[in-house]
């Protein structure tokens, strides 16, 4: 369907999945006839592009929603309800690791001329894995960026990075948060260990668990490893539904998904000054 079919139809949301550098071009005429629209993240491929959608959007003020649907695992909600109740006390330290070996994320496909691995499509391992920025920004607060290292191997001849190593500080309570992403892991892994006056907690969201441990014991808060993924985006899509119904639902907001991007442009910022040293 084009763009003109579109504006003549009667269209109740609009999915846009196409690679972020797109983004705006496309948003700018769904929103200009104000059409919801939820949108696969990143929200745009840079911070100015970011900035022009958010323009565009405060105009409008219709539902938008960034597809972060990490937030809609099961185990995710029971860390949020975890880190509100303060099961920790005060929290002094996060590492979050995500890898997986860019090849095998399509197999069906060179993963040369994927999306991630494209640097004019919005690709690379920042971009691509920018489900973990959001997240612990949904969990923690508010970040800024202390330190921030991003680099090309050589081992899959990409144009983008396929390694990062971020450190984030949270505003309100001085959290030092370590976050790992690559390309490169051959086994897959995507864990969050949370380091508390009480205790530790690992959260392993590719097997769905969180477990406990504290001085004497070891015990799981969370326990669901077969699940089906599918449902975290049938659950952000009926989120995203009732948010045109009824308002003021609480989804992965196009403000959040702003703030993602600002820190993501931070982290540019400070691995080539970094590199320039």
């Amino acid at each position: 369907m084009s763009i003109d079919e579109i504006k003549k139809k009667k269209i109740d949301f609009a999915i846009i999945a196409s690679p972020s550098t797109f983004h705006f071009k496309y948003l700018k005429i769904l929103f200009s006839e104000r059409i919801p629209c939820l949108i696969e993240k990143p929200l745009a491929h840079n911070l100015h592009d970011a900035e022009q959608i958010m323009d565009i959007y405060n105009k409008t003020n219709i539902p938008a929603c960034v597809g972060y649907c990490l937030r809609y695992m099961p185990s995710a909600i029971k860390m949020k309800e975890i880190l509100d109740q303060k099961v920790l006390g005060k929290i002094y330290n996060v590492f979050v690791n995500v890898g997986q070996y860019l090849p095998d994320w399509r197999p069906s496909k060179n993963y040369q001329n994927t999306v991630s691995a494209k640097k004019f499509l919005g690709g690379g391992a920042l971009l691509e894995l920018s489900h973990e920025i959001d997240y612990i920004q949904w969990l923690f607060g508010s970040l800024k960026v202390k330190y921030a290292k991003l680099r090309t191997s050589k081992e899959l001849n990409l144009d983008v990075e396929d390694l990062g190593d971020i450190i984030f500080e949270s505003n309100k309570e001085n959290i030092l948060c370590n976050l790992h992403l690559d390309f490169l892991q051959k086994k897959p892994q995507r864990t969050c260990s949370i380091i508390g006056e009480k205790g530790r907690i690992d959260w392993d969201l590719i097997k769905n668990t969180i477990k406990f441990h504290d001085k004497k014991n070891s015990e799981y808060l969370f326990f669901e490893k077969k699940w089906d993924n599918n449902n975290m985006y049938i659950d952000l899509l009926k989120n995203f539904i009732n948010s045109i119904k009824y308002q003021n639902i609480n989804i992965p907001d196009l403000k959040q998904s702003l703030k993602v991007m600002e820190l993501i442009d931070d982290i540019k910022f400070l691995s080539k000054k970094d590199t320039s040293q």
